[in-house]
């Protein structure tokens, strides 16, 4: 099957092997295969709901992109999204001067920007199944449903099973999850089929307002909320209010007490606009399989 093509332009430092490193560590995308040069992957883009394969490989000042169906506009930006492409990140290396905490991580991963689910559907799916498990269960429970509700592509001759759109699960039985789980998942289809679960509707909400309103949606808390928008919608500059594991990596790195109240965070991460989201996300990466290292950031 012919493949259709284009480019993305990144507006500064980008690279996308060490996003293709972070992948193969992150257990939501460590399924997977890669040949450490191209990240293929299928997905139902939220412009249709439709399944489609792609393919991005590195290009003179970006990436170059293959698609299985003919990408329009808002799959291009679909893809610019995931990849983080879709935000100018020329200011980004210049917080290293203010923050020499955050500059460690900046030099120890030069180019690497959050990597976001395909949709924010499919973040706020996989924030109800994670609930109460580890990541790597809930990957697997995750990829499952794939492969029984969802659609197949052929990528380079390769199947990838797509996560099945809000409107196929609205209904479905069956997900191998407890009871609960699964209302919750069919609430969240009810609330994407509305239009709530767009990446267009929560970044044009302020980011706590739209924090707020995610939190409303059933099975969302505080930590459910801000990973859809930040790793979902891809939302530059959030930052999570209620997040224990990022909260517990900052106490560390910055040498605050053990009863630091959410304010103290706040506080911290201040300094890190107009890209809270991008500072928090190097902090988590740290910690991910190969591609943990120190802190350098105390250095």
């Amino acid at each position: 099957m012919p493949g259709h093509g284009f480019t993305i332009t990144a507006k500064g430092p980008f690279d996308l092997g060490a996003a293709l490193r972070f992948t193969e560590d992150w257990p939501v995308t460590a399924h997977l295969p890669t040949d450490g040069r191209s990240l293929r992957f299928a997905y139902c883009a939220e412009t249709d709901w439709l399944p489609i394969g792609v393919t991005v490989s590195a290009a003179p000042g970006g990436v170059a992109v293959t698609t299985t169906r003919p990408a329009s506009p808002g799959i291009r930006a679909e893809v610019a999204r995931i990849l983080s492409l879709d935000v100018d990140g020329t200011g980004f290396p210049a917080l290293a001067d203010a923050d020499p905490v955050l500059g460690g991580l900046i030099r120890a991963y030069p180019g690497l920007r959050p990597v976001c689910f395909w949709t924010p559907w499919e973040a706020a799916c996989w924030a109800v199944i994670v609930q109460r498990s580890s990541m790597v269960i809930a990957s697997r429970l995750k990829q499952r449903i794939a492969e029984r509700h969802g659609a197949t592509v052929t990528i380079d001759g390769r199947e990838y099973a797509a996560f099945p759109p809000p409107h196929t699960l609205l209904n479905a039985g069956g997900l191998g999850l407890p009871a609960q789980k699964e209302e919750w998942i069919r609430g969240l289809a009810r609330a994407a089929l509305d239009g709530l679960l767009t990446t267009e509707y929560l970044r044009s909400l302020d980011p706590s307002d739209a924090l707020a309103e995610l939190r409303t949606l059933p099975g969302v808390g505080p930590f459910s909320a801000g990973l859809i928008l930040i790793r979902g919608a891809g939302a530059p500059d959030a930052f999570p209010g209620d997040e224990p594991r990022l909260f517990a990596l900052l106490r560390e790195a910055y040498g605050l007490p053990e009863d630091a109240p959410p304010s103290a965070y706040r506080k911290l991460a201040d300094a890190w606009r107009p890209y809270r989201s991008w500072a928090s996300f190097l902090f988590r990466a740290s910690t991910y399989g190969s591609a943990e290292r120190p802190l350098a950031a105390k250095d």
